[in-house]
């Protein structure tokens, strides 16, 4: 539930899972006032929140146990939940803007009393309820009759209800379920979220987490998804002949010859790779193989129980979706989008955009801008896992549409060893593709004039940059993105040959955004010019402030340099003060001064006194650096010093959008990265 900090009418009852879009507030508290488990303070799902939203514990907590919950209520105790959950909810929101307070999911034993003890607290906070009615397994009457159902156990309760959501409805009865649901809730904004197999289904760590499996060899990474349960009780030829990409292998601890056959699986491109392997009875495979698991491209894991019993309680296993964070938290994200109904829900929260630009807020603002208008977006380096990671992760989010360049036997090989899936995402071999005769013809015709032969062409083109920086050149894609393995000058080399800059003036620069925990500022340039002239520092200035604009970032320009105003001089202050004066002729609107010190350009007390009179002094989100030595030093300094996170070099100037990767980006990096390539390609050339 989604709330103003101080319990109040107008407060909102709001479900965990759209926790995505509460990042539009200020400081965001989350609130369980029951949990199922034994800890309330080691709650899983909020676990899992903490890390993703980083909210600090004292914003982010739970109340008391269900169980606790329930014995309160058999015994009288009434008041003492109500006013534990008051008294819990007042000390967070004392820290927050908003609230999300999450109910419990009515998975005990006593549904109907737990349902009950929901609505009394939703009372008691003031907070009126988005009720989420699960439909698994349902067919669209008995969907229609649960929500019917729900609706009037929460009017007989005098529950206010801001929206119903109903959630994993068989895709074939999307249609018939929503036109139901709306007659059913009298006119209330519903929303019907269909089954997604990438959700419901478990990950490797979902069955770890519930059996308490013992990690015995093999990859230690359990976010994998379980294709389906394989009890292996036969001979490894039969075995590897049913054996499918994905499923889990229940196998007694000492069948060395199936342990041996999952190991050949993973390793030929030919055979499916498992999700993992449960070595059951106690017993291991003999000692010559151990040394060859520990290379396994999958989790083994040591069980006491026998096969039939392991496999048994394997069936039982829930998808958590805190155990499979990324992947899953993706897909979710991804069906939540093209579920709801946004800008509808959130004129009913009414909830007031904050002046100040989180991290999280501007990242995930990103994505959501993305999202939008989604762009054709190609990743030059498919045989990197991380790239492989963050196209997986993008394709389930419904970011972008997604080309990797590569072998697609050798990515796919790679994938399915890594665990990824890349259903839906295409896969374009520059060395086989039919596209490339036309590229190799392309750059021979804009490279003749450098004595370019067609033969030569053909083998450029089997360059990822190349190919992919063609590709957005003739249209095939919207934009590029390159360099987690290879070097900033491998990226840009390509569309500095053929693609020509945005103005005809030749001049491509960067910028990083440098996400602080209350503002996002703009670093240019620290990537590519070494040394700018005057023109080339006011071009910097100009399309640095430019990119700010376009990326929510009001630009206020300093132009930084060793002395502040008249208080120096020099060739070095002399060029910033050409470079101010070019920038504030060409655009008169944009706040810019300069030179400028860095420390009056942020600091409000420093500016008071050095530049009293000036709009940017104390106040700059663009910071122009003279130069690339100082840019690049300066923007690492800050994000290892600090704690700020650099999201960059994102390249200016170039007429579509090419964009670099550090060599050691995370997913993260590439995700983010890409998300700005697409909300780059979205503005006209």
């Amino acid at each position: 539930m989604l709330c103003p900090a101080h319990p109040k009418p107008g407060s909102h009852w709001w479900s965990w899972g759209w926790l995505t879009r509460c990042t539009r507030t200020g400081r965001m508290g989350i609130y369980r006032p029951i949990v199922n488990g034994t800890d309330p303070a080691d709650d899983p799902l909020l676990r899992m929140l903490r890390r993703r939203y980083k909210v600090e514990s004292v914003r982010c907590r739970a109340g008391m146990t269900l169980a606790d919950a329930r014995a309160a209520l058999a015994a009288g105790r009434e008041d003492e939940v109500s006013s534990q959950a008051l008294e819990e909810y007042g000390r967070i929101a004392e820290e927050c803007d908003v609230v999300v307070v999450d109910g419990s999911d009515l998975s005990g034993p006593d549904a109907g009393r737990e349902f009950d003890l929901n609505a009394q607290l939703a009372n008691n906070l003031g907070l009126p309820v988005l009720a989420v009615i699960g439909a698994q397994g349902l067919g669209p009457e008995e969907t229609t009759q649960a929500v019917a159902d729900a609706s009037q156990q929460l009017e007989a309760a005098r529950c206010p209800v801001l929206s119903v959501v109903v959630n994993r409805v068989r895709p074939a009865d999307i249609d018939t379920v929503r036109g139901a649901v709306r007659a059913a809730t009298g006119g209330l904004p519903s929303y019907v979220i269909p089954e997604v197999p990438e959700i419901s289904a478990p990950t490797v760590a979902d069955v770890a987490m519930t059996l308490s499996l013992e990690w015995f060899s093999g990859r230690s990474e359990l976010d994998r998804d379980v294709g389906g349960v394989q009890v292996a009780a036969m001979n490894a030829e039969n075995f590897l002949r049913i054996l499918e990409p994905g499923n889990l292998v229940i196998v007694p601890g000492d069948r060395t010859d199936i342990v041996m056959a999952c190991m050949a699986s993973a390793l030929s491109p030919e055979l499916p790779t498992p999700s993992g392997v449960i070595l059951t009875d106690g017993l291991v495979p003999a000692s010559y193989v151990l040394p060859l698991m520990a290379h396994a491209p999958f989790p083994v894991f040591a069980e006491s129980a026998d096969a039939s019993t392991t496999a048994q309680r394997v069936s039982h296993v829930r998808s958590e979706i805190h155990t499979g964070e990324s992947r899953r938290v993706a897909a979710a994200l991804g069906i939540w989008a093209r579920s709801i109904d946004e800008k509808e829900l959130l004129e009913r929260l009414a909830l007031p955009r904050p002046a100040t630009m989180t991290p999280l807020r501007f990242l995930n603002d990103l994505i959501e801008r993305a999202r939008q208008q989604k762009k054709r977006i190609v990743l030059a380096e498919g045989k990197d896992s991380r790239v492989l990671r963050a196209a997986e992760i993008l394709r389930r989010r419904d970011v972008c549409h997604v080309t990797l360049l590569g072998n697609p036997s050798a990515v796919r090989e790679l994938a399915e060893a890594e665990g990824i899936e890349l259903g839906g995402i295409t896969i374009v071999d520059p060395a086989h593709s039919p596209l490339r005769e036309r590229f190799a013809l392309e750059y021979q015709r804009l490279r003749a004039h450098k004595g370019v032969i067609l033969e030569r062409a053909r083998e450029v083109m089997l360059d990822g940059a190349y190919f992919g920086t063609m590709m957005v050149h003739l249209g095939e894609a919207d934009g590029m993105v390159s360099g987690a393995a290879h070097t900033t000058a491998n990226t840009i080399r390509p569309a500095l040959e053929f693609m020509k800059s945005q103005h005809g003036n030749g001049l491509v620069s960067s910028v990083f955004f440098m996400l602080f925990p209350d503002r996002v500022l703009v670093y240019g340039d620290c990537a590519v010019v070494p040394d700018p002239t005057d023109r080339q520092l006011a071009d910097i200035a100009l399309a640095s402030a430019t990119t700010a604009a376009q990326f929510g970032v009001e630009p206020r320009v300093a132009m930084l340099s060793y002395s502040t105003g008249v208080s120096g001089g020099g060739t070095a202050v002399d060029k910033v003060k050409r470079a101010t004066d070019m920038v504030a002729a060409a655009r008169p609107d944009l706040a810019v001064d300069g030179p400028i010190q860095y420390d009056a350009a942020v600091d409000a007390a420093i500016a008071s006194s050095k530049l009293p009179s000036s709009a940017v002094a104390g106040r700059a989100t663009v910071f122009v650096f003279p130069d690339l030595n100082t840019g690049n030093n300066t923007y690492k300094a800050v994000e290892q010093s600090s704690g700020a996170v650099a999201v960059g070099p994102i390249l200016q100037g170039l007429r579509k959008p090419i964009n670099d990767l550090s060599r050691g980006s995370t997913i993260e990096d590439i995700i983010n990265t890409v998300a700005i390539t697409a909300v780059q390609a979205q503005s006209p050339s």
